[in-house]
């Protein structure tokens, strides 16, 4: 087996000249920030490109957010709150479920305008937007049964009583590759909790953002939910250290997490952090190594590999690789490349940006430099838009850079190892803890690797299947807090204790 450029083979299907394009400008959001209930123009006339990654086309500009329209936003959720937060749980349900409906009706405008602008393919924009309303839906629901520990006298002569709070106005701040669905999964809990909050989405992909506004504009009070676009360097770094914001939530890279806790710390303001994930996939060799190629067809190269969660590093047993890897080879050769606007069956779209393109082909070009062998894929592909080859990479050693360092791209890794004890070793010496997955037929040994496992979510027999009502969130680098489930409005709320002295 070779390495090195000759493998990159897969070729971009383009769509044909006479193709319609994916959305017009009619389907556009306006391009302002959305504060107290109306889109409004920012401070400054400094705009930022929006680029469709697979054409490199320029499909909108939006305001380049400066502190000072953080603050107007921030003012507009600080009037909004106690409105808000006195809503009975039935009330703000039938919002949430409302909600909900008004991104049904519009589901597919929605997936359209989120694949043009992170070139995602239809696949997994639709199920963006599915899981985007079902994620408002559980929560209407579950804001109208949390529990608490029963009332009662645990004083002689004092009676108990637990209140759960919202926190206030909450800061959100999400990432450029499921722009729509990491808004949902904060702003939907933070809604329910009883909460009003400000997002700042991506600059490179804040159009689905801006339309979720829009859409639901006349089903919310204003200022309840607020939108200001920009860079984070301004708008983030301002809405982290905000005064005013009781809790900073944010989906994106470990660098910025960083950022985002140390800004926080001055007002000792809560912080929620989802960051980067290197998921470990620990094949034994009773696994049933088909299913388990089939898997990573999708697993490994979901939203282009673009996924904090996607199964990356491949730990198989040294006795089954050979055929593992030609399993999971003749999977990711069969992956269909393409611009998104030439068929539904894409698999595969670009990279978000140019600069990601960048850091993702420097990866492999480092890999192969360093002697890792390339079984298929390895390299860009030449011609309009970011598009990098699916890639599976063999023969890793312990500790390279490509197996331990988040890629986020359509590549997989593959290493060996030799018993079990090597495996969970090796699985869990990476600084990201958020998931994994292992494959047995042995029951026992399932329950067992998988408590061993540092990491949030750890799948068996399967890998990256999510549902509203379970947990998301990990461990070490990868953050703390967690979206999804009752979990998640436990982290959007406090418990204040009032007790009664009613001795007589």
């Amino acid at each position: 087996m070779t390495t090195g450029a000759d493998l990159t083979t897969a070729t971009v299907r383009r769509a044909a000249d006479a193709t319609p394009p994916l959305i017009t400008e009619a389907d556009l959001p306006p391009t302002g920030h959305f504060v107290d209930g109306k889109f409004i123009e920012g401070a400054t006339e400094r705009v930022i490109d929006v680029i469709d990654p697979s054409t490199e086309d320029v499909i909108a500009h939006t305001p380049a957010g400066t502190s000072e329209d953080i603050d107007r936003a921030v003012a507009a959720a600080v009037a909004a709150k106690s409105h808000w937060a006195r809503l009975v749980p039935k009330d703000r349900s039938e919002l949430l479920h409302a909600i909900a409906d008004r991104l049904a009706a519009n589901t597919e405008l929605l997936s359209r305008l989120e694949s043009a602008n992170t070139g995602k393919p239809f696949a997994v924009s639709r199920d963006d937007v599915d899981m985007t309303i079902d994620t408002f839906r559980f929560m209407a629901g579950a804001l109208r049964a949390t529990a608490s520990m029963a009332a009662g006298d645990y004083a002689d002569n004092h009676l108990s009583v637990i209140l759960r709070e919202p926190l206030g106005v909450i800061g959100v701040i999400t990432p450029w590759n499921y722009p729509l669905l990491m808004a949902a999964w904060k702003i939907a809990p933070i809604l329910a909790a009883g909460n009003t909050l400000v997002i700042k989405p991506s600059e490179q992909t804040p159009l689905t953002t801006l339309k979720f506004a829009e859409l639901v504009a006349d089903l919310l009070p204003p200022g309840v939910v607020n939108v200001v676009t920009g860079h984070g360097a301004a708008a983030g770094a301002r809405l982290a250290e905000h005064p005013d914001v009781d809790m900073i939530a944010l989906t994106g890279s470990v660098p910025s997490g960083r950022a985002v806790a140390r800004s926080a710390a001055d007002t000792l303001k809560r912080v929620h952090l989802e960051l980067g994930g290197k998921a470990p996939v620990v094949i034994f060799p009773d696994a049933d190594l088909a299913a388990a190629a089939s898997a990573l067809r999708v697993a490994g190269f979901w939203n282009s590999g673009q996924e904090c969660g996607a199964a990356c590093r491949v730990l198989v047993h040294a006795s089954v690789v050979e055929q593992f890897v030609e399993l999971l080879v003749g999977e990711v050769c069969s992956l269909v490349v393409g611009e998104l606007a030439s068929g539904d069956d894409v698999e595969v779209g670009p990279m978000v940006s140019k600069a990601h393109f960048a850091r993702v082909t420097g990866y492999l070009e480092r890999a192969k430099a360093e002697g890792v062998r390339v079984a298929t894929g390895g390299g860009g592909i030449d011609g309009p838009g970011h598009f990098v080859a699916p890639t599976v990479l063999v023969d890793v050693p312990e500790g390279a850079e490509a197996a331990r360092e988040e890629i986020f791209g359509p590549v997989v890794t593959v290493e060996t190892f030799t018993d079990e004890e090597d495996a969970v070793r090796r699985a869990n010496d990476v600084p990201f803890g958020l998931a994994a997955s292992v494959w047995t037929e042995n029951a026992r040994r399932s329950h067992d690797i998988a408590a061993r496992l540092d990491f949030g979510t750890v799948w068996v027999n399967s890998h990256l299947v999510l549902a509203a009502e379970v947990p998301w969130g990990g461990f070490k680098g990868s953050g703390y807090g967690r979206d999804l489930s009752v979990y998640a409005l436990d982290d959007y709320s406090r418990t204040k204790h009032v007790m009664h002295n009613h001795a007589r």
